[in-house]
């Protein structure tokens, strides 16, 4: 079996993604293609199983895969790990180079019947996909910031009332395309235009959906070297001055508001660390960083687990720290109580974390890494409609309208790139 498949590797070498992908959709298997941020390999995985299951989000006993979390997953209390959909890696292809090619040779007559699959698919329609005018986008819209700025001005008044300190409010913007989008070009467009940021599109056949996201915000990641990171990310401002000018990080101002946000957040990470005793951290930071059109204002926090004896750290911190104080609230229960009352959708995956889990870094590269983002400036597409999401984080000092403005945005990190498809 193994010299079989092998035999087939060399028949479906692609320049490009796309064979796997549309081989994946024609027979209903699920799939997910990432780049992580700052590099160039990009990774496609297909579990062939028309079936995802849950499992704990355990980094130490899942095999290599894809965790594809929703937002309304908590540890409830009983210190196990909780469950989230995953997409095994029984094929697994990789670029690191011009080409794609398998990364690993798996031995199962159901991988090789797909791999033939590959090789058969025929080439995708080339013709353009575009938006498609709605009379009522106007009205709706305006309805929609309505309702937004009203919850905004309850948060805040709640917030005075110290009913919490913090609370995320986000809102959905759907977009209307005379075609399917292409997920696979619009994530190398994605790439492209957000070096830094970790992009990814994931089909769901159970569903019937493709998640695509360009997301800038780590949850947990721990490399092949047993290194810890995190992130606390907050506050939000345009890359660009009135003019169009990209700006400096340095040229960055922040309010009072948003440097509270990003504490906020940041002590969040800390108390995590206190409750599991964890005092060997680095942390760097506040400072700016560029996110592709937004500017945010992050601490890095990292921990050599081999150095503190934590190997099970990225396990443990998972369930501390989702949903995070930035796609949530402080505290937590709180402020989920008052996104379930106000926000009137359900989230579904965004702002729920997702990623690779147990993966080879790269075709010649040894060892296994995790890497898992919280899931925002994503976005779902389902036939010929795409939805956007975006959030705003509400203190006190919040103002309705800037923090509409805030997602408008935030739609944009998406929106911009599907109108150069």
């Amino acid at each position: 079996m193994q010299a079989a498949v092998t035999d087939i590797q060399t028949d479906v070498a692609q320049p490009t993604a796309a064979p796997w992908w549309r081989a994946a959709r024609q027979v209903g298997y699920p799939a997910a293609l990432w780049r992580l941020p700052n590099q160039n390999d990009k990774h496609l995985i297909v579990q062939v199983d028309t079936t995802i299951t849950k499992k704990p989000v355990d980094l130490e006993e899942l095999p290599a895969g894809f965790v594809m979390s929703p937002f309304a997953n908590f540890d409830f209390g009983n210190g196990e790990p909780f469950c989230a959909p995953f997409l095994r890696a029984d094929v697994h292809v990789a670029q690191t180079g011009t080409g794609w090619q398998l990364a690993t040779n798996t031995a199962s007559a159901e991988a090789e019947a797909f791999l033939t699959v590959v090789s058969q698919v025929s080439p995708a329609s080339q013709q353009p996909t575009r938006m498609v005018e709605d009379s009522t986008a106007e009205t709706t819209n305006a309805e929609a910031r309505q309702r937004f700025e009203f919850s905004v001005e309850e948060a805040v008044e709640a917030m005075q009332k110290g009913a919490f300190r913090k609370v995320v409010l986000s809102r959905t913007k759907t977009v209307a395309f005379d075609g399917e989008l292409d997920a696979v070009s619009l994530f190398e467009q994605l790439c492209v235009a957000y070096p830094t940021a970790f992009v990814s599109a994931v089909w769901l056949p159970d569903r019937e959906q493709i998640w695509v996201s360009a997301t800038p915000e780590r949850l947990v990641s721990v490399d092949a070297a047993g290194t810890f990171r995190t992130i606390s990310l907050a506050g939000t401002q345009s890359a660009y001055d009135a003019g169009g000018r990209l700006k400096r990080t340095a040229e960055a101002l922040w309010s009072q508001k948003e440097i509270e946000e990003q504490a906020l957040v940041s002590r969040y990470i800390i108390e995590c660390f206190k409750k599991i005793r964890l005092r060997e951290y680095l942390e760097e930071g506040p400072k700016t960083i560029l996110a592709g059109n937004l500017m945010h204002l992050g601490s890095q926090f990292t921990v050599d687990t081999q150095a503190v004896r934590y190997p099970q750290l990225g396990t443990v911190m998972i369930r501390l720290l989702h949903p995070t104080s930035a796609v949530c609230g402080m505290p937590r229960a709180d402020a989920y109580t008052f996104i379930n009352e106000h926000e009137g959708y359900n989230r579904e995956f965004y702002s729920g974390f997702l990623g690779p889990v147990n993966m080879s870094p790269g075709l010649a590269e040894k060892g296994s890494e995790s890497h898992l983002f919280v899931h925002i400036r994503c976005m779902k597409i389902e036939a010929n409609t795409a939805t956007l999401y975006a959030g705003a984080g509400l203190t006190e000092d919040s103002d309705p309208q800037k923090e509409w403005q805030e997602t408008e945005m935030k739609c944009q990190t998406l929106l911009a790139v599907m109108k150069s498809l």
